[in-house]
Order: C-alpha cells, then sequence, then structure tokens
C-alpha cells in the first residue's frame, strides 16, 4: 500500500484536513504531520531561528509549532526517515490557491518543499462560495489521488488542484492566471499610541482562457503543473544586449 504525508497551512485542527486524511486513509497509510495553528500566507517559510516542537495527538497525527514547509521536512526527514512516503498532499485549503497567490500560500509552499525532497507533491484548494463543501473536495481528492497512485509519475510533479464551491462540471490542466491586487495600507493607532497597520487588498483577475481562474469561474477543477525552476529562459534571449553591457561592468574592479 502506497504511503502519504499530509500536511496543510489552516492547522492541524482544520475540517478540510481531518477530511482529506479520512478519504485518503482508505487508499493508503497516512501520515499527518500540520501546523498547530493557522499559517496562511507563510509561503516557503523555513524556521531556523528556534528548535520546533512536535507532539503527536492521535496515531500517525502530529503537530508542529511551525509553517507547512517545517512540516514537510520533519514528516519526511525525521518521522518517514527510514520509509519515505510516496505522495506528499497538502489540503484541503479553505479558499482558492491560483495565479501569482501560489507564491505566498503554504499550502503551496508545503508541496513545493515534497518537490525539492524528490517526492511528487499534490496541493488542493476549495473555492469559498454557494454549495462550499469540504466533503465533495475530499472525495474528488481521493479519486484524483487513486488514479495518480496507480501511474507512472515523474519526481518532480507538482500539481495545484483547485475546486470549485459547486459540483464541479470536469476538470482542466491550466496555467496560472494573472490578477492585480488593489493594495491597501491601512495605518491605525493603539490605545497606547503607537501606530500599527493593516495589509488589505481586493484582487482584479485577468479573464485568460486556458488559466485556473478561468477554469474555475466556469464550474471546473483546474489543475495546474508547477515547477520549481523560476528561470525566465526567454529573457536569456532577449536580454542579449543587456548581458554584454553586464559583462563590461568586471573590468578594473581591483583597485
Amino acid at each position: 500500500m502506497a504511503s502519504i504525508l499530509i500536511t496543510n497551512d489552516d492547522g492541524v485542527f482544520s475540517e478540510g484536513l481531518k477530511l482529506l486524511a479520512e478519504a485518503l486513509g482508505e487508499i493508503a497509510r497516512v501520515t499527518v504531520v500540520a501546523p498547530d495553528r493557522e499559517q496562511s500566507a507563510s509561503g516557503h517559510s523555513l524556521t531556523l531561528h528556534r528548535p520546533l516542537r512536535m507532539q503527536q495527538l492521535q496515531e500517525n497525527f502530529f503537530s508542529v509549532d511551525g509553517t507547512p514547509t517545517d512540516c514537510v521536512n520533519l514528516g519526511v526527514l525525521w518521522l518517514m526517515k527510514d520509509s519515505p512516503p510516496d505522495l506528499v498532499v497538502s489540503g484541503i485549503n479553505f479558499g482558492c490557491n491560483m495565479g501569482d497567490d501560489v507564491t505566498y500560500s503554504g499550502t503551496v509552499s508545503a508541496t513545493f518543499e515534497g518537490t525539492l525532497l524528490g517526492i511528487p507533491s499534490v496541493a488542493f484548494s476549495q473555492e469559498v462560495g454557494e454549495e462550499f463543501s469540504f466533503d465533495r473536495a475530499a472525495r474528488f481528492a481521493q479519486r484524483f489521488i487513486e488514479i495518480l497512485l496507480n501511474e507512472a509519475w515523474p519526481d518532480d510533479m507538482l500539481l495545484n488542484v483547485n475546486i470549485p464551491a459547486g459540483s464541479p462540471r470536469g476538470v482542466e490542466l491550466t496555467r496560472l492566471g494573472k490578477r492585480k491586487y488593489k493594495q491597501v495600507v491601512v495605518e491605525k493607532v493603539d490605545p497606547r499610541g503607537r501606530r500599527y497597520f493593516w495589509i488589505a487588498g481586493t484582487p482584479e483577475w485577468q479573464r485568460e482562457e486556458g488559466t485556473d481562474h478561468a477554469a474555475l469561474s466556469s464550474g471546473l477543477v483546474s489543475v495546474t503543473p508547477l515547477h520549481l525552476d523560476l528561470t525566465d529562459y526567454r529573457g536569456l534571449e532577449s536580454y542579449s544586449e543587456l548581458r554584454d553591457r553586464f559583462d563590461g561592468l568586471t573590468g578594473d574592479l581591483e583597485t
């Protein structure tokens, strides 16, 4: 039977995590290692400045006072070091992780870490809206993972899956969409006269066919293959003139 490590960024007691673990537990051996509190928008953050504490809550179910990235590291490199998982699964997140937001997402960043450790990884996120259902999302995740477990996949496979709030009409392979935030910084003053700030923003999505946002808006499950190589290969060609100018910067640096 396959072995799956599950984590999330909504915290170890989230409903999405619980239902995902139950659903995948029917088709694989499941180990849960998740943050002891919400870590949304924590990105690919790794805790290096303090020790981490891990607590066993029940059999094969652990909480960590750290980030989703920390959880994947402890799960793969410590708890399961003698028998690494076949798959890392993150979620089910409360809310979508699409477009540029994947760079902030703790849910998706956990799968980045899994991929860095050489383990194929999948992130699941559930749109919040009318007919919202973690139960439906968990059933879909079970069927989705069951297919993957019967396929040969590359070690660097990283899939970001977003599930619409209503009953899905199908599944579409997509690319990341583009959105712009009307970013707002709100300044306030606390009772002691000290300033503090809230960062807020309202997303505006660009409607483009073939994107994760377009698929979800059409009632489809969006499956976006991601890759850790952030190189802009187009830039290697289009910036050639700048490259020649940069090359001249290294002359006469010695004094």
